[in-house]
């Protein structure tokens, strides 16, 4: 085990960790969900927001992880801290001569990847990370080290916000310029938050909305007895173009044909993308003969969209019902793609 160098700022980097007044206190929802979305944007089973104290790693937030602090010789995210421009990726620790016999490594949890982006003071001081873990060797693609990155900012603005707050508490005496500092607090928190729910309402690699976005906009309109009708898209043999092309291309056709399903819808109700290959379209105060041929015009659309590597898509469409459930419609949906794929695959098919 290599233990990690200290920065050389290191009692200017300490004084301002300590000035956050931030370190064994309660666990907090907001520092728990970015450590949520940021794990599963990675597809990890662990995560933290690690904050890096003189001799020991103290977690803010935590997921997968029994204790609240541990040393910081043995703390991958005190190695992470010395390059605070870059995100550290480790793929896998038993290879990585300053990790491979750590307690952690060999021990539970038994880390093998680890990937930590630096959480950054005001003045650009490395506090610690957020970072993601697993039990086995990985990769991250670059979209996933972006969100990192845009996430670990995300918690350095909360903590920033956070030591703001209680500087405002100090400064009672004075009304006006409370009042003041609590506005501007109050426009970045909810400036926050709503970059939080964009980022849980958006699928990361296509830009589209994500299920759980699709599933609240169908449920209101369902639920306000708007008529409607929606279509599940399935990209035909999407498995082959990975195993052929891999997963980067892979990758790059599901953020294509997004666009071309963006472009063919012209605005007009929500797509999304519902996992995997599968997008949705919800066409509210939309006949289901009117709805089937801008089905057919989005499939034309996207079989003509490339030459270099020709997509088809299959999909299954579904008028709402007076009075059904979400699950109702999305399986009679359902039903109608596999129908698709039976019936020869590029062509819609109706739930009669």
């Amino acid at each position: 085990m290599n233990r990690p160098l200290k920065p050389d700022n290191e009692a200017e980097r300490l004084a301002a960790l300590r000035g956050y007044e931030v370190l064994d206190t309660p666990r907090e929802d907001a520092f728990d969900d970015l450590v949520m979305i940021a794990s599963a944007i990675c597809g990890m089973p662990m995560g933290s927001v690690s904050l890096i104290d003189a001799d020991r790693q103290w977690f803010k937030a935590r997921l997968g992880l029994a204790d609240a602090e541990t040393s910081r010789d043995s703390a991958f995210c005190a190695h992470a801290i010395l390059d605070p421009d870059a995100v550290m990726v480790v793929p896998d620790a038993v290879d990585d001569p300053r990790f491979r016999d750590t307690p952690f490594v060999v021990g539970s949890p038994g880390i093998r990847f680890y990937a930590g982006a630096p959480l950054l003071s005001a003045e650009g001081l490395p506090l610690g990370t957020l970072c993601v873990m697993d039990r086995q060797p990985r990769t991250l693609q670059p979209h996933q080290v972006e969100a990192l990155n845009a996430l670990s900012r995300q918690v350095s603005q909360l903590l920033e916000l956070r030591r703001v707050s209680k500087a405002l508490n100090l400064q009672l005496q004075d009304r006006v310029w409370y009042e003041d500092q609590l506005h501007r607090y109050q426009e970045a928190l909810e400036a926050h938050n709503a970059d939080l729910i964009e980022q849980t309402r958006t699928d990361p690699l296509t830009g589209l909305a994500n299920r759980r976005a699709f599933s609240a906009a169908l449920g209101n309109v369902l639920q306000a007895g708007q008529p409607c009708c929606v279509a599940i898209i399935d990209i035909d043999h999407f498995k082959v173009v990975n195993d052929v092309h891999g997963h980067l291309v892979g990758d790059r056709v599901l953020a294509e044909v997004a666009g071309q399903l963006r472009a063919a819808s012209g605005g007009h109700g929500t797509i999304a993308r519902y996992g995997g290959e599968e997008f949705v379209w919800l066409l509210p105060d939309t006949p289901g003969a009117h709805a089937e041929l801008q089905c057919n015009h989005l499939r034309e659309a996207v079989r003509h969209a490339s030459e270099a590597l020709p997509v088809t898509i299959s999909v299954g469409l579904a008028a709402a019902m007076p009075g059904e459930s979400l699950a109702s419609l999305m399986e009679r949906a359902d039903q109608a793609l596999y129908a698709a794929k039976r019936n020869g695959r590029d062509r819609v098919e109706i739930a009669r």
